[in-house]
Order: C-alpha cells, then sequence, then structure tokens
C-alpha cells in the first residue's frame, strides 16, 4: 500500500512539475493525462480529489500567479505579450479573467498591486500545491558551512506582511536603478520576526542584495549592512520557495536541540539562488541559514 501510494503521489508530481515546464504550450486533457500514465477519463476526477481543484483550473492558476509576477516585478513585457503567455488570444478576454481572478485590471495591478486580495485568490493553488510539495526534513538535509562575511544593501519591511509585495516592488526597483542583478550580487532575507506574528504590526524581515558600494547620500529606501561571517547550519529547500518556514522551524525545533550546537546571536536567514518565474516554480532554489556558535 505505501508503495503503490508513494507511485501515485509519483505521478501526479511529474504532471505538476510537466506543468510547470509547459505553461506556454498545450496543456490539454490528454496531454497531462499521459504525463501521469492515468487513463483521461478519469484523470480530471483523480486530480481534483489529490488537489481540491480540477486540473483545467489549476493551470489558470498556476498561468495567472506568473502573470501577475510578470506584471508586478518587470517592466520588460507588455500586458498584450503577458496576455499571450497566459494563453490568451486577446488582451481583453485576459484582462477581465485577471480582473474576475484578483479584483484589479492588470494595468492597475501592475501600478499599485493589492497583495491582500493577491494571496485569497491564490489560496486555492498554495493549498493545491503543499497537498504533495510539503518536505519533511532530515538530518542528513543539514550541512555546516563556513559562511565568509557579506557586505548588503538593506531595505527593511516592518508592519502588516500583506504589503510585503509592496516593499519587494520597491527592492527590485532600487536593486535595478543600483545596476545589482541577481545573477552578479546575492540576494537574502533575514527574518526578524515570525512569518505571522501575533499582531501583523510586529512583522519585521529585511530585504538584502550583496554589495560593497556605498549607498547614496540621502537615499532613505537603504541603509548597508552586514551578513556576519561564522558558521551556520544550512538546509536547502527546491521547489516550494515560497514558504520557507518549514525549513526554518524544523532547523529551529527538530534539528538544533538535537544537535548539540548552539545558535549564534543573529536571526536566521535565507539566500534566494534561483527565482520564479526565472525558472518553473519546482525549480527554484533557496538556502535557509541557522548562523551557529
Amino acid at each position: 500500500m505505501t508503495a503503490a501510494l508513494h507511485n501515485y503521489h509519483d505521478r501526479m508530481q511529474r504532471v505538476l512539475d510537466y506543468i510547470d515546464r509547459h505553461l506556454d504550450g498545450d496543456l490539454d486533457l490528454d496531454t497531462v493525462s499521459g504525463v501521469a500514465a492515468f487513463s483521461k477519463f478519469h484523470f480530471h476526477r483523480q486530480f481534483s480529489a489529490t488537489f481540491g481543484v480540477s486540473v483545467h483550473s489549476y493551470i489558470q492558476l498556476i498561468r495567472m500567479k506568473r502573470a501577475s509576477h510578470q506584471l508586478a516585478y518587470t517592466d520588460a513585457q507588455s500586458v498584450t505579450d503577458i496576455a499571450m503567455d497566459a494563453g490568451y488570444d486577446a488582451p481583453d478576454a485576459f484582462a477581465r479573467a485577471f480582473r474576475q481572478r484578483f479584483g484589479q485590471s492588470p494595468s492597475a495591478f501592475r501600478k499599485s498591486p493589492d497583495w491582500e486580495l493577491w494571496h485569497a485568490a491564490l489560496g486555492p493553488l498554495d493549498k493545491a500545491r503543499s497537498k504533495l510539495m510539503q518536505t519533511t526534513f532530515t538530518p542528513t538535509d543539514v550541512t555546516i558551512r563556513d559562511v565568509p562575511a557579506t557586505p548588503v544593501a538593506i531595505m527593511e519591511h516592518r508592519g502588516d506582511p500583506a504589503t510585503l509585495g509592496a516593499t519587494i516592488q520597491r527592492f527590485i526597483a532600487w536593486r535595478k536603478a543600483a545596476n545589482l542583478p541577481p545573477k552578479t550580487n546575492p540576494t537574502f532575507t533575514v527574518w526578524r520576526s515570525e512569518r505571522r506574528p501575533a499582531s501583523p504590526a510586529d512583522y519585521s524581515i529585511d530585504l538584502c542584495v550583496g554589495t560593497d558600494q556605498p549607498i547614496a547620500a540621502g537615499d532613505e529606501q537603504v541603509r548597508a549592512g552586514e551578513i556576519p561571517g561564522g558558521r551556520c547550519a544550512v538546509l536547502r529547500v527546491v521547489g516550494n520557495t515560497d514558504n520557507l518556514e518549514p525549513a526554518a522551524l524544523y532547523l529551529y525545533r527538530e534539528w538544533l536541540p538535537a544537535s548539540g550546537e548552539e545558535a549564534r546571536d543573529f536571526p536566521i536567514y535565507g539566500q534566494r539562488l534561483s527565482f520564479y518565474p526565472d525558472v518553473p516554480q519546482h525549480e527554484a532554489v533557496a538556502d535557509v541559514f541557522l548562523p551557529l556558535k
């Protein structure tokens, strides 16, 4: 029974990975059921039973998620190009579907996204992906590294996590203007509070980009700082990097007490190594660092 269940989950995971890689292609029922090696007459019911949404709705959601990222975080693509990438023949049809999903037109979302509505709209997608992508970590997944100190520019986010998307937008715009792209300058997130503190006002993280260039005088958006060097327990996460909390909690709650190690006086932090939607979502990679004495 256990082997059969693993095999079933593996086949469904292949479907999700295939959809991630072929969002621009023809993802009809014949194709995706063939990837899973299931009969197309039963596959749509099996998919819905496993993930809580139909395969058609899942594909629409993940295409809309990519489109929203392209609108909010990139300015190289026009709304028309993004509409075509999302599988729509005309921008008007895309705009109607986008507004119905997120409560804003694509152009309004690009200018000022309502992230609270966005999170609510994509809740079914996050829930569906978590069915198979919830990772169980083990001590062998953790490595200990001597990490060099890294000078960084820091943009702080303090307050309601629902507004974090707006801070990320400003951070991306700032690093573009400063010519600090992710390919040459590492990206870090320092978590200074819980992911869901009792009061949203207490939520606190730092968005950081590795650089030793001086901060321009009068630049109130960022400040200079450092990711300190030293020993760290490191846990790599592949795929579900939208939520690194399970990895952080594993390091704190399970690995650290059993390891005999002692945490250093610096918050747990993450480094983004590859980014969605630059790579398919299941190929996104991040490392989570727990500083040690």
